[in-house]
């Protein structure tokens, strides 16, 4: 059957799709013949898809025979009013800037990687003679020895807990460092040798960090048998208290080691990746092995892969994972992605060395990649009975509120303060995986502008949360086409504070958002909380239906992150000092000042003179900080 002869259903041709598919052929005309990335932009130019292409001419064209699109592409093509093309001197840079421009960008329909969080890293520190041991995310600019990546943080201080069991090291910043003289608590437990009151020597302290830096390289062998004949040699010398210490110490590395080490067939480091789908869901497992041994592992659960091969998903999401990440030496899949090749040319050429991807078919690494696999294959079936459960609750609510059908977004607000001061309102967010986390705000409440708060009023705070939230959606999205805007509201508070938000709705057009009051019920009791919805007189749920728990879960996780932000908010102000409403006082003079008189309030007594004393204070600058805290009689 040829196209013509297709009807438009079986086309999928829409008047928007044949609009699209009409812009994208006027297009074609101008494409050159060189690799590049091509962006479709929507009618508010926000990314709906982006691509990379060998060759930009024949690559766009195949967006124009819709034989070859699935759904999920005919939508792409249908919203569609805008191309942008990018030339690049190789596909491979093609490919690492199309990654690049997915993670920024968030395109609709792409194949998105979600919560790609930094990994947290081992750093022993290279910048002083008395190295510490710290955790470090984010690039590694500073001098010293990274080992990791560790899948989760809670890897990372266990093991750097018994790391000062075992290495003695120092833990404090440089400047607590400097500023003490005699030993802290650290010392005293035997977890630290104090250098910073000069009871070990720089050379002594030298041979632990070099004992923790074999122990890391995955020399650890051969530092506990070291740890083990200094055991054996206090022992023998009846030095029971030194040899129990060396004990503990080999007991400490032995919590380390308590995750098994693995043998993959003489490979070190190795990146292990495994890809399970069911149910239109994907997981993907990553397992990091360094110096043969397991730092852990972590689940991914990709966006908009639901009409995706596992070969596709996999290139998109080793492309988007490695953008901002040094690969190991060896990368394993359970499923050779799309465009391997291309894909470890690019994954070389970002790590500066080469990369091997492979799909591993017998011995220890095809053993590492069953288990791998196995483990993709369970955290997918809990994700999908999560979803069931959460699709399942959704209805009951949208039951519950007599809705024309389940709520797909649901927000929660609520508001955090302490007799009006450090104000602070939060909105989380819920749907069909889960809690949202990613769309979560807060308002930091202003006593200026429209619905300005000054004095904690619960209403007016609630006014100004749900006004700055859906005015701002209003001019990024008026024709409410995305999906950030919410099917049901859920506010913290009864009859008054529901009113309050109906009122700002009203006034923005957008009363036809459900909206309900959650309220305590009599004697505050959980599980007689009652509802309010305009129109209706208050109801409860009966205190064991899965939907009041629901409600309930909604409701205490918008407290604990409202109650969050409010601690941060608070923590900040308390933190704050009055030379930072000094001009032209940076941190450094601020440290300075502050090191020689103590406080700032000695310094907002101090004399011109005596400020000049002070390093880096010139006249003209004590000049100032002195009038900032005489000039009106105020002093801090």
């Amino acid at each position: 059957m040829t196209e013509t002869e297709m009807t438009a259903d079986e086309r999928g041709e829409s008047a928007d799709f044949g609009r699209g598919l009409a812009y994208l052929k006027s297009q074609l005309k101008t494409l050159p013949s060189k690799a590049g990335v091509y962006r479709m932009l929507d009618a508010h130019g926000e990314a709906l898809y982006v691509g990379k292409a060998r060759d930009l001419s024949k690559r766009v064209p195949s967006y124009t025979r819709p034989t070859n699109l699935n759904g999920r592409l005919m939508r792409m093509v249908a919203e569609t009013m805008h191309l942008e093309i990018i030339v690049t001197s190789t596909e491979v840079e093609a490919l690492l800037l199309e990654s690049n421009l997915i993670k920024q960008l968030r395109p609709r329909y792409n194949i998105l990687l979600r919560d790609d969080k930094s990994f947290a890293h081992i750093l022993l520190t290279g910048d002083h003679e008395f190295g510490r041991l710290v955790k470090h995310r984010g690039p590694q600019s500073k001098k010293g020895d990274y080992f990791g990546p560790f899948a989760s943080a809670g890897a990372v201080n266990r093991t750097i807990t018994s790391m000062t069991r075992a290495f003695m090291l120092r833990t404090c910043s440089d400047n607590d460092f400097a500023t003490r003289s005699r030993p802290c608590l650290q010392y005293q437990i035997k977890r630290c040798t104090g250098p910073c009151a000069g009871l070990v020597s720089p050379s002594d302290y030298e041979d632990q960090l070099k004992a923790a830096r074999r122990f890391l390289s995955g020399k650890s062998d051969e530092v506990q048998k070291n740890y083990a004949a200094q055991m054996a040699e206090a022992s023998d010398a009846l030095e029971f208290e030194t040899a129990a210490l060396w004990r503990n110490r080999i007991r400490a590395l032995t919590a380390i080691q308590a995750t098994q080490d693995i043998h993959i067939d003489g490979i070190k480091d190795a990146d292990v990746i495994a890809i399970a789908k069911e149910g239109g869901q994907v997981c993907i497992q990553v397992f990091f092995i360094r110096n043969a041994t397991n730092y852990g592992n972590k689940a991914y659960f990709p966006a908009h892969v639901n009409e995706t091969s596992k070969e596709a998903t996999l290139a998109a999401f080793i492309g988007q994972f490695y953008d901002d990440k040094v690969p190991a030496p060896f990368v394993l899949v359970s499923d050779l992605p799309e465009g391997s090749g291309l894909l470890t040319e690019a994954l070389s050429s970002q790590a500066g060395r080469s990369i091997t991807l492979s799909r591993p078919s017998r011995g220890g690494r095809r053993k590492m990649m069953d288990m791998a696999v196995r483990n993709a294959d369970e955290a997918l079936a809990r994700k999908l009975s999560e979803k069931a459960s959460q699709h399942r609750l959704l209805d009951a609510i949208g039951e519950e509120f007599d809705m024309d059908e389940a709520p797909r977004r649901v927000e929660i607000y609520d508001n955090s303060h302490i007799q009006g001061t450090n104000a602070v309102g939060a909105m989380v967010c819920a749907g069909p995986d889960g809690f949202i986390k990613s769309a979560y705000r807060k308002f930091n409440m202003r006593d200026t502008g429209k619905y300005a708060v000054t004095d904690g009023d619960d209403f007016g705070m609630m006014r100004q949360m749900i006004f700055r939230r859906f005015e701002r959606a209003l001019r990024e999205d008026p024709e409410r086409t995305t999906e950030n805007w919410p099917d049901l509201l859920l506010i913290d508070g009864g009859r008054g504070q529901l009113n309050a938000v109906k009122d700002v709705l009203r006034e923005l057009a957008l009363d036809d958002i459900m909206t309900v009051g959650v309220s305590k019920g009599p004697d505050r009791n959980a599980g007689r909380e009652q509802f309010h919805i305009d129109g209706k007189d208050p109801f409860t749920l009966p205190p064991d239906s899965p939907a009041m728990h629901f409600l309930q879960r909604l409701r205490d996780e918008s407290h604990r992150f409202a109650i969050g932000a409010h601690r941060t908010r608070r923590t900040k102000a308390s933190l704050k000092s009055p030379l930072d409403e000094v001009e032209g006082i940076g941190p450094k003079r601020k440290k300075a000042l502050l090191a020689h008189f103590g406080s700032a309030r000695s310094v907002s007594r101090a004399a011109i003179a005596d400020l000049m004393v002070v390093d880096g204070i010139s006249e003209a600058t004590a000049s100032d900080i002195y009038h900032h805290f005489h000039s009106n009689g105020t002093k801090s």
